[in-house]
């Protein structure tokens, strides 16, 4: 379709989607570079700076459920604002907002519980495999705030009474970049899960 067609309510539209596009595919090749260079740090440390074998901390287990359980809120939250439903809307949105805070505190109780097990992210306790997934769940930290931050404007918005059936374009880019963190997150947790197994 051709990005100067129809109304500037439609080319705007597309050109936000086509924006929101643009950074997905950074911030793709951004984390496809880090796991690039965990995997080529795997192969070149065979001595004891680098954990063959490894356990994920629990708390990354229950942050891989919220945040799917996030991407479901978020869901409902879209479907009860096309069917007219505000007070069920402000509540899906708010059940994701607080899951999204949640997972943020279950990642950062996986860091304790790294630092429980002797490894810090950096120092004379650290290991290069650990310091890799501190640094990897961080930077998703980053992104899950931005998408956070997102989640706040659509619920001021929505309490403005700025959004309705026909006009979601605000929440839609929001919920697609979340639903784009939380499978990132899945992505990543699964590497991390599987690698150690396949080295």
């Amino acid at each position: 379709m051709d990005l100067t067609e129809g109304t500037q309510q439609e080319k705007t539209a597309r050109s936000k989607k086509m924006m929101l596009w643009f950074g997905v595919g950074s911030l793709i090749m951004s984390f496809s570079a880090l796991i690039s260079a965990f995997i080529v740090s795997s192969k070149q440390r065979k001595d004891k700076d680098w954990l063959n074998n490894y356990d994920l901390p629990t708390a990354f287990y229950v942050s891989v459920a919220i945040i799917v359980i996030s991407s479901i809120t978020f869901i409902l939250a879209k479907k009860k604002l096309k069917q007219h439903n505000r007070q069920m809307t402000t509540i899906w949105l708010l059940a994701t907002l607080v899951l999204g805070i949640g997972f943020i505190f279950s990642q950062l109780e996986g860091f304790r519980q790294i630092i429980q097990t002797g490894y810090n992210f950096t120092g004379p306790t650290s290991n290069i495999t650990m310091s890799y997934i501190y640094l990897i769940a961080v930077v998703h930290i980053l992104h899950v705030i931005a998408g956070l931050i997102c989640i706040i404007v659509v619920i001021y918005n929505h309490f403005k009474q700025k959004y309705n059936a026909n006009n979601m374009l605000g929440l839609e880019l929001a919920a697609n970049f979340w639903h784009f963190v939380d499978l990132l997150w899945l992505v990543l947790f699964l590497f991390l899960y599987f690698f150690s197994d396949i080295i």
